[in-house]
């Protein structure tokens, strides 16, 4: 299963070997090769017991008033926050097969919109869209890698983003192999497991010791982008590295995982929608309730706004709305 969960990675990654040509365009140099995974794009398996069907763990544990016992089944999410970059080549690409965006996208908090990435900012993470652009863009990017579409609507896959009734509307068929926005329940998941079972939901994802247990002696700036370190977003993967240093994507500190961005730099869309916390199921599958007004996000920001950043803080957002300090991960289901 692993087997093949790696060779369709590398698949992904052969089929954006143009990655990084989009930054470069600035430059005029021509795109080179990609041997390995992208720079901002490298997919892991969770949870880490595999071999069972499923992990077990409390959401809002620590945090939140009313908690849920949750079950997680095997996915794959991004280490990375999704870089400008990544964004730009799969929207100029999705714009020629049809796609609508009702956003552009832009560099960071306060980077160029909709323009070709720069120097500086093609791997600060695309901001200023909104809950439907980022789905209608995992579509887009599931159907530019050969993957199935997650996103439906009477059986048609979602590419306007200004189809807002349609999308709230949305199907998402857990069962394929498309990109898709995480669950809350999988987002919490991965900013708390550990080697040695969870974090406290209380404090920021990787605020752990070196056997994977929770340490609030932890520097919040060793290991996010918040506001108490910095007034903007910074490169994907780079927190807990000097300012000065310009530093690549991955160079700095992931939580126990090696997921990067988890707490700060940029808000995360989640798929569910607002909701107090239920019980489910044993083993069952949650993401979320039906309907709502108001779509999840997680992780805290660079901005004072936003600034709670503990793994099991959670924030409502209208699916509609855009801000320099909001972005998303992407994610897939685990696939035989």
């Amino acid at each position: 299963m692993k087997q093949k969960l790696t060779h369709r990675l590398r698949t992904v990654f052969a089929l954006l070997t143009a990655f990084t040509a989009a930054a470069a365009a600035v430059t005029q140099t021509a795109a080179v090769t990609q041997t390995a995974a992208a720079p901002g794009f490298d997919c892991i398996t969770l949870p880490l017991t595999a071999e069972a069907a499923f992990d077990t763990f409390v959401i809002g544990e620590n945090t939140q008033s009313i908690t849920a016992r949750r079950f997680v089944r095997p996915f794959s999410i991004n280490k990375y926050e999704t870089p400008y970059a990544l964004w730009y080549k799969v929207r100029i690409q999705a714009e020629k097969d049809g796609y609508v965006f009702a956003n552009p996208g832009q560099e960071g908090s306060a980077g160029r919109r909709g323009r070709a990435p720069t120097a500086s900012g093609a791997y600060q993470p695309v901001t200023m869209i909104n809950w439907y652009d980022a789905i209608v863009w995992c579509n887009a990017l599931s159907e530019q890698t050969g993957r199935t579409p997650v996103y439906t609507f009477n059986g048609n896959v979602l590419r306007d983003s200004t189809e807002t009734a349609d999308c709230d509307l949305a199907d998402c068929d857990w069962n394929a192999d498309g990109y898709r926005l995480p669950t809350e329940t999988e987002w919490e998941y991965a900013a708390r497991r550990t080697a040695a079972g969870y974090q406290r939901g209380d404090l920021p994802s990787g605020s752990v010791d070196a056997a994977g247990e929770s340490d609030d002696s932890v520097d919040e700036g060793t290991i996010a982008w918040y506001d108490g370190n910095t007034n903007a977003t910074h490169a994907v993967g780079t927190a807990g590295t000097p300012f000065s240093a310009n530093p690549a994507p991955g160079s700095g500190t992931a939580n126990a995982l090696g997921l990067f961005d988890m707490s700060g730099n940029v808000l995360e869309f989640c798929w569910d929608w607002f909701a107090p916390y239920e019980e489910t199921a044993p083993g069952a599958f949650a993401a979320g309730p039906e309907v709502g007004s108001q779509r999840v996000s997680r992780g805290g920001s660079w901005s004072p706004y936003t600034g709670f950043m503990f793994a099991g803080d959670r924030y409502a957002y209208d699916p509609n709305e855009t801000y320099n300090y909001m972005g998303f991960r992407i994610a897939s289901s685990y696939s035989e």
